[in-house]
């Protein structure tokens, strides 16, 4: 550690800071407005530097380097300005989570397309004309290009500033942001002020993504990287607020700069490596300042909408046909093992099936009745599954009393997360538990003596008795069968009904005495319990458990499955994660391209059953039964 290298250091999270306001900044006016959360803005940061590859590559002799950036910015903005008039105009009614998929079936097909037009390879860009060499600072070399990135930021924070303090398209970015609902009742076009606000998002992205073309280089993984740190940023500074998100960009640049800086350092006899301590500060800040701040460091308090979603039916007992129906799929369910080979991939699929199902019920028990967005339940998978591996190897335990354990340690888990988790509501709630999560990933993935790192555990396999896959798969279906029963038989009891009375109206619950934040954490420890134990089932389908189970990608998935197959049915989440899941290893198995056939059924599916297809077919059914 030295003093030149501190400022060297500083510096790189300077230039850090402004790449990561360009992309938040883009969001920030995204959401501020249309009030989506857009997990595609990453995707038109990594299309920017694509195209911006591409431009220089083929035109920089005759357009010339820097215009070819710019133009890249702009081909992005209007890649945006299409996908919200052709996409997003028709779901600007439906519920926020059901906006959320859809972008993130966008996230897939546009990670599809860039794979077919550019192929597999990561392409690196040439220097920055003019910018190619460096400078001595304090007798260290540092980028030239890095010194331009530092004052891009400002630039582009004032140039943007007075785009929406000195226009009059500026003043109606503003009012939409307090108040979009009354900028309609006044007679502007909401549908085009939307189309604008999304093309100036998505050119700001692009312009962020074509100006890392000298930096890095151009590859597949830049969307969801990117993405994460952007919901950083904006939750940090505060949702809308531009100068909030330069503000937290550099905290969080800075924090990491100097966790570099800092490398491994002796604490009291004891090595710290704040080097590793990268791969969470984003989400460690964003942990605490929405427990502090839940609406960010220059944020302000959201005003709720006046746009009243369609109500929630009460929750009916299962009929007789029904349970019925129930029965027989179980029967089913219980005799294909029977007619197929032990170790089948008919049977392997099943055992996947099943445990998709448990999970995504377990994230719609916290999702549906109980009201909270969750963007972090892999987190509960994931502690489950490590739970069982590390009882089974380090401590000898049988498998059989390993599943029962498992949920426990993963219900601890939920105890810690949801006591603050339940303090927070709407987006930042969701942004808390992905933080919970990221931050969960984080440890397992670098403590490599406990967790083995980003190895992760093998050898954790079934015991004797169901080493046979056809036992396990019957062990597996009895016990998802118990799962979902009795998360079923919770939702109905008196703390399930007090649940959802909590969800439909706080005030209203509140003034009848029900505790709601002691009745909302209490759903997140059950819910946590029945996540553990679908992390623990498929920790020991497989054989062996890595960081990858906690990633967000798996909490996105579970969204995915619960949002697709209905929020407002009890069978949606298992429908979505058959459905989901099914498709998943249909497509993958049968083109190179699987992500842009997925993402594209999805969208499909969002456009024509918006409420989701379990709820589809119930309203099928309840017109039919309908005199």
């Amino acid at each position: 550690m030295s003093f030149s290298g501190l400022i060297v250091q500083l510096l790189n999270g300077l230039a850090a800071a402004s790449s990561l306001f360009l992309v938040a900044a883009g969001l920030s006016l995204i959401f501020g407005v249309t009030r989506i959360v857009n997990f595609a803005h990453g995707s038109f940061f990594m299309v920017g530097i694509y195209v911006a590859y591409t431009l220089v590559d083929r035109l920089g002799g005759a357009l010339g380097f820097w215009p070819a950036l710019l133009l890249a910015a702009v081909a992005v903005g209007v890649l945006g300005a299409i996908v919200e008039v052709l996409l997003l105009r028709r779901i600007y009614k439906a519920p926020e989570l059901f906006q959320l998929l859809a972008t993130f079936a966008l996230v897939l097909v546009i990670k599809d397309a860039v794979l077919w037009l550019w192929g597999p390879d990561e392409l690196l860009g040439p220097r920055a004309p003019g910018l190619r060499g460096a400078v001595e600072i304090l007798g260290r070399q540092f980028p030239s290009y890095d010194l331009f990135l530092i004052a891009v930021g400002p630039v582009v924070l004032g140039l943007v500033w007075l785009l929406l303090t000195r226009t009059r398209f500026g003043t109606l970015v503003r009012a939409a942001t307090q108040d979009r609902e009354m900028v309609s009742a006044l007679g502007v076009n909401q549908a085009w002020l939307f189309t604008a606000v999304f093309a100036l998002g998505a050119l700001l992205a692009g312009l962020g993504g074509a100006l890392q073309l000298p930096r890095e280089p151009a590859t597949l993984e830049l969307d969801l990287h990117t993405i994460g740190a952007a919901f950083v940023i904006v939750v940090v500074g505060g949702m809308g607020s531009l100068p909030g998100a330069y503000l937290a960009a550099l905290l969080v640049a800075e924090l990491k700069a100097i966790c570099i800086w800092l490398g491994v350092v002796d604490v009291f006899g004891i090595s710290v490596s704040f080097s590793k301590l990268t791969l969470m500060v984003d989400f460690l800040v964003m942990a605490a300042v929405l427990v502090w701040r839940p609406w960010g460091l220059l944020g302000k308090p959201q005003a709720p909408s006046r746009y009243v979603g369609m109500p929630e039916a009460p929750l009916r007992q299962p009929s007789r046909a029904y349970l019925a129906c129930a029965a027989v799929l179980a029967l089913a369910l219980a005799a294909v093992p029977l007619l197929t080979e032990a170790s089948s991939y008919t049977t392997v699929l099943l055992i996947d099936l099943l445990i998709a199902a448990l999970f995504a019920t377990s994230l719609h028990f916290i999702m549906g009745p109980a009201g909270m967005h969750s963007f972090g339940h892999a987190a509960y998978f994931g502690l489950g599954a490590y739970g069982a591996a590390l009882l089974v190897r380090s401590v000898g335990m049988p498998m059989e009393l390993a599943l029962v354990v498992a949920p426990l340690v993963a219900a601890i888990g939920a105890f810690v997360y949801g006591w603050f988790a339940v303090r927070l509501s709407g987006v930042y709630l969701a942004m808390l538990t992905l933080a919970f999560a990221q931050i969960t990933w984080a440890i397992t993935y670098q403590w490599d003596t406990f967790t083995g790192g980003s190895n992760g555990l093998t050898g954790v396999w079934p015991s004797a008795l169901f080493a046979d896959k056809r036992m396990y798969y019957w062990l597996t279906l009895a016990l998802v069968a118990l799962g979902i029963w009795w998360l079923r038989r919770v939702l109905f009891s008196p703390f399930g009904y007090a649940l959802r009375a909590g969800r439909d109206s706080v005030l209203r619950a509140d003034a009848i005495g029900i505790d709601v934040k002691r009745m909302q954490w209490v759903a997140f420890i059950v819910a946590g319990a029945v996540g553990g134990l679908a992390g623990a089932l498929f920790a020991f389908s497989k054989g062996s458990i890595s960081p990858e189970s906690l990633n967000v990608t798996k909490s996105i998935d579970g969204l995915v499955m619960v949002l697709l197959g209905g929020i407002q049915t009890l069978a949606g989440p298992v429908v979505g994660a058959v459905t989901f899941t099914w498709l998943h290893d249909t497509v993958a198995r049968n083109t190179d391209y699987w992500r842009a056939v997925l993402g594209g059924t999805i969208l499909l599916l969002v456009l024509l059953f918006p409420q989701g297809i379990a709820g589809f077919a119930k309203q099928l059914f309840d017109r039919k039964a309908k005199p």
